[in-house]
């Protein structure tokens, strides 16, 4: 997949193209429906596919105190979208200037003037450009001027069939669901367990001192973690090996009064032994085990973490 940096002018034209636009956080299943009407339409008329997309959430822009969490950073939506099979993606810089940008300014710049939109595929309810100014109506009305056609599609479920708003497959309702913890419900809309990633760092080795070593995993915090508790899983290290693992994620009440801070996600890798330390890891949630608890003490809790990897063992491993 050709990916084409979106800032200042456009160097080269690209070929004719069948463009789809947004954020395309996830690559959920509903994005993959939009990506096939993409593919479909291109296919028919031997035109390039491309999607245009943001190397940040607009939002984190426009309103930076109520923009959402990330259910992807740039480089794993990038992997996802040439996965789905698209020719190229458009990675527009988004920051103050482009924000202010009016929307008929980025259909002339971008859309034709750069690659040579044919068709364009969107959400019946997309905006875009300075105050949200540009939407369907006006990619028509634009369509007709400079030569391109244009196709709203309406929300759809997990078959990619059309649905009322509380059944549609979105970003916002994965977010919804990580946020309950439901990880197995948030993977059915994604079409893939939802995936992290960080690099190991030193902890306080208290996982070691309790006979569960742990790989502690730092997470930019702009990515949306589910909500505190237990969980099986996955980690994939750098070199490609995969581990069954048992995760704990919050701020370990049974050691702290007064949790602070961002939650701490800890990984105990099955039948590992080794140094992480430094490495750049991926960590997948299957399923939720349990939420966190506080023990009156060590040895409670040493119990039940060796029910939790029991658990994940069985889960993971039958």
């Amino acid at each position: 997949m050709q990916i084409i940096e979106g800032v200042g002018p456009c160097a080269t034209a690209q070929p004719p193209s069948v463009v789809t636009i947004g954020a395309y956080d996830g690559v959920h299943l509903g994005h993959k429906a939009v990506i096939a009407k993409v593919r479909s339409l291109a296919d028919l008329r031997g035109l390039q596919t491309v999607v245009v997309t943001f190397d940040r959430h607009p939002a984190s822009v426009v309103r930076p105190d109520s923009a959402p969490k990330l259910l992807t950073d740039l480089d794993q939506k990038l992997e996802l979208l040439a996965a789905s099979g698209v020719d190229a993606t458009y990675v527009v810089h988004f920051d103050e200037a482009r924000s202010k940008e009016p929307a008929e300014d980025f259909v002339r710049d971008v859309l034709v003037g750069c690659l040579s939109a044919r068709n364009v595929v969107v959400g019946s309810d997309f905006h875009f450009g300075h105050h949200r100014g540009g939407d369907v109506a006006l990619l028509k009305a634009m369509g007709e001027e400079l030569g391109f056609a244009v196709e709203g599609l309406e929300l759809v479920g997990v078959d990619a069939t059309p649905v009322v708003p509380e059944q549609v497959v979105s970003s916002t309702a994965i977010r919804r669901l990580l946020l309950d913890g439901d990880v197995v419900a948030a993977a059915n809309l994604l079409g893939r367990t939802h995936e992290v990633r960080g690099v190991v760092e030193h902890g306080d080795a208290r996982g070691r001192e309790l006979g569960f070593p742990t790989a502690n995993i730092a997470i930019d915090p702009s990515i949306l973690l589910p909500a505190d508790g237990i969980y099986a899983g996955w980690l994939e290290r750098s070199d490609g090996s995969i581990f069954a693992t048992a995760m704990s994620l919050g701020h370990r009440p049974t050691f702290y009064d007064r949790p602070s801070g961002a939650a701490l996600l800890e990984c105990h890798l099955l039948d590992f032994s080794g140094d992480l330390y430094g490495e750049s890891v991926k960590v997948r949630f299957v399923q939720r085990l349990r939420g966190e608890e506080r023990f009156e003490g060590v040895e409670a809790l040493v119990a039940q973490m060796n029910a939790d990897v029991a658990q994940t063992r069985a889960l993971l491993m039958r």
